[in-house]
């Protein structure tokens, strides 16, 4: 407020409010901290700190890839399980590279022509189930034709498939086949991703092959926890890759955050034959896998359900 002095007085008297001396010369103006109001505030400008950490962790993955890699192709010639422990290896080294800690609640199941059925949030779901499961995963035909990506994608003895009816039957077929020489495998029923707050409802033609497996493992996955705090809805979409989102800017995006984690709910496995119905069967799983997903999103404890 501004002062001015009274004729006959040494004591100044605040000015008037108003009036063309009142005001200010340029207003206020105040810059939203977002730029678009879709994500909320995950896409807010980071310190160069941010950035540096961002290089330092994107670097380093393509290192580690580009050691790997070579790695792989080698043992892929081997016969035996060490191209499926590598693979394994090779996933969790990449969590810890990227700043991702996974935090896992029950027991994969072992022994051999297990299928997990998760839910599906982002490209990160690859590197958390594949650092916790020996398993090799089936995607979309897509994938396949992305650069660098369809190359780790291939060394990892993925299944791909293009959702096709017409061919459906064929990459079934692929699938059974990989259940009947032990493998596991790792399926997304919902059939796409999303953007992490739901679980959409499962498609029973991807659990045809259910009946080749020895047993069937509900899986839910949420990104519960966002710079070592409880990731709340807004924090979602960090996470979250979905629609015509590029992989590039997304892993640039990931990359600068700190205190990320990833919590891994292994559910009961059991028995197909126990469920003959295809349609009753993707309906429990997938009401397993969206109840123990919601226990994450809502940070409760996390417990095991059954089928």
């Amino acid at each position: 407020m501004a002062l001015r002095s009274v004729p006959g007085s040494d004591v100044p008297t605040p000015a008037p409010v108003g009036g063309a001396h009142g005001r200010r010369r340029s207003p206020l103006r105040f810059r939203p901290w977002l730029r678009t109001p879709i994500w909320g505030d995950v896409m807010e400008p980071r310190p160069l700190g941010g950035r540096v950490r961002a290089v330092r962790r994107i670097a380093s993955a393509l290192l580690w890839t580009l050691i790997a890699a070579p790695i792989q192709m080698l043992l892929l010639l081997l016969p035996g399980r060490p191209k499926v422990v590598f693979a394994r290896v090779y996933h969790r080294v990449l969590c810890t590279l990227i700043g991702l800690r996974v935090q896992v609640v029950g027991e994969p199941a072992r022994g051999g022509r297990v299928l997990f059925l998760s839910n599906h949030t982002s490209w990160l779901d690859i590197l958390v189930l594949g650092g916790v499961i020996e398993a090799c995963f089936v995607a979309k035909s897509e994938v396949g034709q992305w650069p660098v990506v369809r190359t780790i994608a291939r060394l990892g003895r993925t299944v791909f498939v293009s959702r096709r009816r017409g061919s459906m039957g064929r990459e079934a077929d692929a699938m059974r086949e990989r259940l009947t020489d032990g493998d596991n495998l790792i399926l997304f029923p919902e059939g796409t991703s999303n953007d992490g707050t739901r679980t959409l409802p499962f498609r029973s033609a991807f659990l045809a092959v259910a009946a080749e497996a020895r047993l069937v493992q509900p899986v839910s996955l949420v990104y519960d926890r966002l710079g070592g705090l409880p990731a709340c809805r807004r924090d979602r979409p960090l996470f979250a890759w979905y629609g015509d989102m590029d992989i590039g800017s997304h892993f640039w995006r990931i990359a600068r955050r700190s205190g990320a984690r990833a919590t891994l709910l292994l559910h009961a496995p059991f028995d197909p034959a126990d469920i003959t119905d295809r349609k009753v069967l993707t309906q429990r799983v997938e009401a397993v896998v969206a109840a123990g997903a919601a226990q994450l999103r809502q940070n409760r404890t996390p417990v095991v359900l059954s089928a």
